[in-house]
């Protein structure tokens, strides 16, 4: 019996609703108020989102789906084909190879569902038939029916047996597998990627159910993504509550226990083996109403969020937790690895739903999408490759990959790094969180270029704006008429907000870290204007009150210091602060006495930054 049953035990099933996808659940998710809509009825239409998109779509159409077939195949006894092989995590003799592909899947099935691009369809459904004949194989090579890897299965009898080869973590691999294969499912409609999930599941089922507790909790000791939430997925989507039951299965007590009773225990802990647990925590309490997993869930997100993460929204260094509030001393080449953040966004999503008048959420969603994940794509690749770390050290260059990773940037096939999968995934679905909905109205979480069809109003919101290089956006209202409630995010960086509809003023409450309500009968050609003035602000790291980093509104900014050579933090001068632009994000500023350029993080490609600086002054009281 796991921690989480001794716990509570388990909940009953609450009917709730879900909003587009090509599958749906026949499980619906209790203990929620709110809904994300899905991705399908939100796209981007213009920024440097769109152009991130863009740049990731292109990529998607360009990789060989052959070449990323050629572990499984060659695992499962079937001709490669003739395919060259993948180098960096996807090549033949690395020991977790094939992760990487459900990565792609992901990202295939969210761009078919956000545009209807068919070249994805088609490549994502290549994969998937390609993966059902190495299945399919299994028999011939010896392998249990529904097993499916680039690696041998023997791999599971080595983790269970305490001989497996360090740093291989093959439950990791699975779970990525399985995701990828349950997105094309749900968001293509492929049967055979249905098929494959669902037996691959059964897999999982044997395997692991052969353990006793002990000898389970002994192999979650190894990273395993987050088995727990695709396996409570599976179960939301088919109503077999025997994958309710494998899911549980991966509760890692260890983890989960200190963190149900508020207790940070994260420092020495490897970052992103922790957070896609906390996913299938808050998916788990969705499953089953069991209030623990909530806590778990909740308690991860605040610690992590409050006593763990830098000024741009990211944690960790050398991937690991160190100790509450110790970020000074942490500023290093190797911070902010991508995969904790856009495993926090997710979780982020997860939380809001249960608690939806909470801004903390969508503050932090904001301030982590912005400054970390758009900005680790380098704009100058038409690929739209990214950086593993985001670097935050004096003088630091666009992070460093590691050193068993290589390079700075991922490339088409020799690096496939778990960095390099996850932002595929984040830069085809940009638009997946900008608007919520609930059963009085629509929530506004961000502001970026966008077209939101809302189905079940019969509504269409088209959201223009320069955000952030303007502050102010315009929401237009077309289709069906009807009452509702507008719910737009105060951001709690900004002061002296307005929103006026069709040119007059609204009398409604709009302090910073709320949602503002405007209610009315809408009619089709209402217009609303919401204007978020922005000014500097500092974020000061936890242990260190004077080493701070500049924000303008939303947007962290660095020192532009060229080719220069900066190896400790600059004392910036905060009353030398200066805008130069109306129309872009460019500012002046004097630190050691010096002049230097400030421009937003995520601009932050192809020279020298400073993040944090030392300080001195006050700041300017305008722009």
């Amino acid at each position: 019996m796991n921690f989480i049953t001794k716990a509570l035990g388990v909940g009953l099933l609450v009917a709730t609703a879900v909003n587009g996808q090509a599958v749906k659940p026949v499980v619906a998710e209790s203990g929620v108020s709110a809904w994300m809509f899905d991705i399908s009825q939100t796209v981007l239409t213009d920024g440097r989102w769109k152009q991130n998109e863009a740049r990731t779509l292109s990529y998607l159409k360009y990789v060989d789906v052959d070449r990323l077939l050629y572990v499984f195949r060659a695992n499962h006894g079937l001709s490669t084909n003739g395919a060259s092989q993948n180098g960096g995590w996807d090549a033949p003799s690395f020991p977790f190879r094939s992760h990487v592909q459900g990565h792609f899947l992901t990202a295939w099935s969210q761009c078919y569902a956000m545009s209807g691009d068919s070249t994805c369809k088609s490549k994502a459904s290549s994969m998937v038939s390609g993966m059902l004949a190495c299945q399919k194989n299994n028999g011939a090579k010896g392998y249990t029916t529904g097993y499916l890897s680039g690696f041998p299965e023997s791999d599971f009898t080595a983790l269970e047996g305490g001989t497996l080869t360090s740093g291989n973590v093959p439950w990791y691999v699975i779970h990525k597998t399985m995701a990828g294969l349950l997105d094309a499912w749900r968001n293509i409609g492929d049967a055979n990627a249905k098929t494959v999930l669902l037996s691959m599941a059964s897999w999982v089922n044997t395997r692991t159910g052969k353990l006793s507790n002990s000898q389970m909790q002994n192999v979650l000791n190894t990273e395993f993504g987050g088995m727990n939430d695709v396996m409570t997925q599976i179960y939301l989507m088919t109503g077999d509550s025997t994958y309710l039951t494998v899911a549980k299965r991966f509760d890692h007590n260890a983890v989960f226990a200190p963190l149900s009773k508020n207790q940070d225990s994260l420092n020495g802990l490897h970052a992103n083996t922790q957070v896609p647990k906390w996913i299938g925590a808050a998916k788990e309490y969705k499953a089953t109403s069991n209030a623990t997993y909530k806590s778990i869930a909740v308690n991860a997100w605040t610690i992590t969020t409050n006593a763990h993460s830098y000024s741009i929204g990211g944690n960790s260094q050398a991937e690991h937790f160190r100790a509450p509030n110790a970020i000074s001393g942490y500023l290093s080449t190797d911070t902010a690895e991508g995969c904790n953040s856009y495993n926090m966004l997710k979780l982020t999503r997860e939380l809001w739903a249960m608690d939806p008048g909470s801004t903390k959420y969508f503050d932090f969603y904001e301030r982590t999408l912005m400054n970390h994940l758009v900005g680790a794509q380098n704009p100058s690749d038409s690929h739209g490759h990214v950086t593993y770390f985001s670097s935050l050290n004096p003088g630091a260059t666009r992070g460093l990959g590691p050193a068993w990773g290589g390079g700075t940037y991922s490339t088409d096939y020799d690096s496939m790094w778990c960095c390099q999968g996850t932002g595929l995934e984040q830069n085809s679905k940009l638009a997946d969180s900008i608007y919520g909905y609930d059963s009085s109205g629509l929530y506004v979480h961000m502001f970026a270029p966008s077209v939101l069809k809302w189905t079940a109003k019969g509504v269409t919101v088209t959201q223009s704006t320069t955000f952030p290089a303007s502050d102010t956006t315009t929401l237009a209202i077309s289709g069906t008429s009807g009452s509702w409630t507008l719910k737009i995010r105060i951001p709690s960086w900004t002061s002296g907000a307005t929103i006026s509809v069709n040119g007059v003023a609204q009398n409604v409450q709009v302090t910073p870290g709320s949602y503002a309500s405007v209610t009315r009968t809408w009619a089709s050609g209402d217009t609303v204007t919401i204007k978020l003035p922005m000014g500097f602000r500092t974020i000061a790291a936890n242990d260190n009150s004077n080493l701070v980093t500049i924000a303008y509104g939303p947007v962290v900014l660095c020192g532009n210091y060229g080719s220069s050579t900066v190896s400790s933090a600059p004392t910036l001068d905060l009353g030398s602060l200066k805008r130069t632009s109306s129309s872009a994000l460019t500012f002046s500023a004097t630190a050691n006495g010096a002049a230097v350029s400030m421009v937003p993080f995520f601009e932050g490609h192809g020279f020298k930054y400073v993040v944090y600086f030392g300080k001195s002054g006050s700041l300017p009281t305008s722009t």
